[in-house]
């Protein structure tokens, strides 16, 4: 995955802290305790704490955080037009909010939407065209009745969806988040005072490496890489994009490292800040057999889409190109070591990686297919 910084000052590359991108990355830790092993305390007793209703409603719209972190949780980014907005986050979370609430409508939902390796970000007139309404509530369809419907809501009228989003967050605050915030916030703000001043005094290449080793730009200064089991390519000098470059540290995201790459948004990036360790390696029978089968490259790649929610053979397929045949090779090898799991729902059938076999393998593949 790759940034163009041509020629772009090293001013515009700012490191900042967001409250609301923080609770998204809670929030996902809080549906997926499998991928942040060392938060497995806080993500359990916050888990017993909950009261019923806003556990329900956190349910309903986990399609935001469980499979990716939806750029709805990063509205700065989105606000490429609007004056003051250019990389700043808000200094709390109502103000994060407040930026969200001025993302337009079709912005919002095409955001909100890309909960599926198959649906293009790029795909635009998601409110009005027919066709794209279509097949984004087939991919719905394959996350179950609860994403079904909230994609309806959210294609029908999306109003009433964003105040009822906008006060379950508010909910979490209350119930949980504030807490936790007060918590990790001066760490996050010390950590961006601090690659700040290292961007300053020791350069983009130096600044980079310190946020994480995926991280690299070339000699020109030109290009950043991070190295992750995805593709994409974005800009940060395109006028259209807001000029710049965004990293946001977090508490709650190992071992993730995101990037915001949609057309049309400013280019972010988030970045943990700490790092336990995952679970023990595999023992030495299982490890061969497991290896044999991560050996070929595709099967990594599907790794990565299992690792987040469960996938169907078509909607890999669509992803990566290949014939549903193929994929279902990878799949079977797969499943023969002991690596995924098969369920079916209705009429799909839904394959997903098992973390905890894959965590044995050791940190560094683990960390990859995360990151």
């Amino acid at each position: 995955m790759t940034i163009d910084i041509s020629g772009l000052p090293q001013e515009r590359i700012v490191f900042e802290i967001s409250p609301l991108a923080e609770l998204g990355l809670a929030l996902h830790a809080l549906s997926e305790p499998g991928h942040h092993p060392g938060l497995h305390g806080w993500a359990t007793a916050t888990a017993a704490s909950l009261k019923p209703d806003l556990a329900d409603r956190l349910h309903e719209a986990d399609f935001l955080w469980r499979t990716t972190h939806s750029d709805v949780l990063a509205p700065f980014a989105g606000l490429t037009t609007c004056a003051g907005a250019m990389g700043k986050p808000g200094t709390t979370l109502k103000e994060d909010l407040d930026l969200l609430d001025r993302l337009d409508d079709e912005r919002f939902v095409t955001a909100a939407l890309d909960f599926t390796c198959a649906l293009t970000y790029g795909d635009a007139d998601v409110l009005g065209s027919a066709s794209m309404r279509e097949r984004t509530l087939a991919l719905a369809a394959t996350r179950g009745p609860h994403v079904m419907e909230a994609a309806t809501r959210l294609l029908d009228d999306p109003g009433p969806v964003r105040v009822w989003l906008r006060r379950l967050f508010e909910d979490c605050d209350e119930a949980f988040f504030a807490d936790a915030w007060r918590r990790v916030a001066p760490e996050l703000a010390a950590d961006a005072r601090h690659k700040t001043e290292l961007l300053r005094h020791k350069g983009v290449a130096e600044a980079l490496h310190a946020v994480s080793p995926a991280l690299s730009v070339d000699e020109d200064l030109t290009r950043i890489t991070v190295d992750k089991l995805t593709t994409g390519r974005t800009s940060a000098v395109d006028p259209d994009m807001g000029v710049g470059l965004t990293l946001v540290p977090s508490s709650f995201g190992w071992p993730h490292l995101l990037v915001l790459h949609a057309p049309g948004w400013r280019p972010a990036i988030w970045y943990p800040v700490g790092a336990p360790s995952p679970s023990d390696p595999a023992s030495v029978e299982l490890l061969q057999r497991r290896m044999e089968a991560l050996a070929h490259p595709m099967r990594m790649r599907l790794c990565r889409n299992l690792a987040r929610s469960p996938h169907t053979t078509s909607e890999l397929a669509d992803a990566y190109g290949i014939t549903a045949p193929e994929v279902s090779r990878h799949v079977a090898v797969l499943k023969k070591a002991g690596l995924i799991s098969t369920r079916r729902r209705g009429r799909y059938v839904l394959h997903q990686l098992d973390i905890t076999a894959v965590a044995r393998l050791g940190s560094e593949f683990l960390e990859t297919v995360l990151r």
